[in-house]
């Protein structure tokens, strides 16, 4: 049953106990669109004025107000979905089940697969489907009441497919990475749907270091490629990367969330060697030892240099047997540079020795003249 009123300038059409709002002025057509419970109807005006026109949309915007404050409750459909959602992997089944509360001459569910019958005899019918292939497949679920209108409600689905592969690469370089300078690490991820729900996690090491999201809303599986600038430095020598690829379904989703995870890719980063210090004093003795042994990629090589050295040597260490008082300097060479450090070695443990022997001797010799001066003291013949 349709029944219309014209209402200044405005026509508001009651199609199937839905209104509808159309303003058509000097042919120009302007539409207004309400909520979920409307739909559109277009009518014809050769003519207005403009107190029926301002008069008319001041109606409208009322009723489209007090549509917005009050809901459509009333004109909500009386069917219920379980799930509300469904969300099946590719090739999968399906299960999802409308019922009713309300007396009723007919629910049915519509679908290009899996559609069921309409049945006046039942109050819950089951939409199944033992291989789910179609990626925009849409099902709706009917009924007629006996007290209303048909209506219907539709099931969202959601089809996925976790990715056939997940790779991480290098790009545009092989080989080792320099210290401090810029490269980019790739991730593909072949054949996944469907991509928006899709997040690409980056991990240095067991750490989280970046992620990257999808907006593309196309259904059917695709290959997409997320990147990552990194700055190595001497300390990620030998760390590992990798990437995953997740589909976050939300709550209708599995738990947890499907992933594939890439292999890692070994770092391999070249560095120049680096002192902690660049001078160290050290007390010679018969234990002590110089050591220039520094971390470097490539390993480096030891050159001394010292007055005391009457031959090459290049070891990273120099024992005692080859040490006197003085200066020595290390210089350490790869590659990507080189560094070098000064030992300073003192004779402290010598001067101590004859320090100790002078003491001995001088505290000897005031004995013995202290010995003398008492004898002759002592002595019978001595002369005061």
């Amino acid at each position: 049953m349709i029944s219309s009123c014209d209402l200044g300038g405005v026509f508001v059409v009651l199609l199937e106990k839905r209104w509808t709002f159309t303003h058509l002025s000097g042919g120009r057509h302007i539409y207004v669109y309400a909520n979920a419970p409307f739909v559109c109807s277009t009518l014809s005006l050769n003519t207005f004025n403009m107190l029926q026109y301002f008069f008319g949309l001041v109606y409208l915007s009322a009723v489209l107000l007090y549509v917005a404050l009050t809901g459509t409750h009333a004109d909500e459909c009386p069917l219920q979905l379980n799930p509300q959602r469904a969300v099946v992997r590719y090739n999968g089944s399906v299960a999802v089940n409308c019922s009713t509360s309300v007396p009723h001459d007919g629910i049915e569910w519509e679908a290009s697969e899996g559609s069921v019958p309409m049945s006046s005899s039942v109050s819950l019918t089951t939409w199944t489907v033992s291989n789910l292939r179609e990626w925009d497949i849409e099902p709706f679920c009917y009924i007629n009441p006996k007290d209303g209108d048909q209506c219907s409600l539709y099931l969202p689905v959601t089809i996925y497919k976790t990715p056939d592969s997940v790779s991480i690469s290098t790009v545009n370089h092989i080989g080792p990475m320099k210290e401090r300078n810029q490269y980019e690490l790739q991730c593909d991820v072949l054949n996944v749907a469907p991509v928006q729900y899709l997040t690409v996690k980056w991990y240095k090491g067991q750490t989280l270091v970046d992620q990257t999201v999808f907006n593309d809303t196309i259904k059917t599986p695709v290959n997409k490629t997320a990147t990552l600038m990194i700055r190595p430095d001497r300390s990620d020598d030998g760390v590992q990367y990798r990437c995953e690829a997740e589909l976050k379904l939300g709550e209708e989703g599995p738990r947890p969330p499907p992933k594939v995870t890439s292999k890692p890719l070994s770092v391999e980063v070249y560095y120049k060697p680096k002192h902690s210090s660049s001078i160290e004093t050290i007390n010679l003795s018969s234990e002590v030892t110089l050591n220039c042994t520094v971390k470097a990629n490539p390993a480096p090589t030891y050159t001394w240099d010292s007055e005391h050295l009457k031959e090459k040597i290049t070891s990273s260490v120099l024992p005692s047997s080859k040490l006197s008082p003085g200066n020595y300097t290390c210089i350490t060479t790869n590659s990507q540079g080189s560094d070098s450090k000064v030992f300073i070695v003192r004779s402290t443990g010598r001067t101590t020795f004859w320090a100790i022997v002078i003491t001995g001797v001088a505290v000897a010799v005031l004995l013995i003249v202290g010995y003398v001066i008492y004898k002759c003291k002592s002595s019978p013949n001595s002369v005061i």
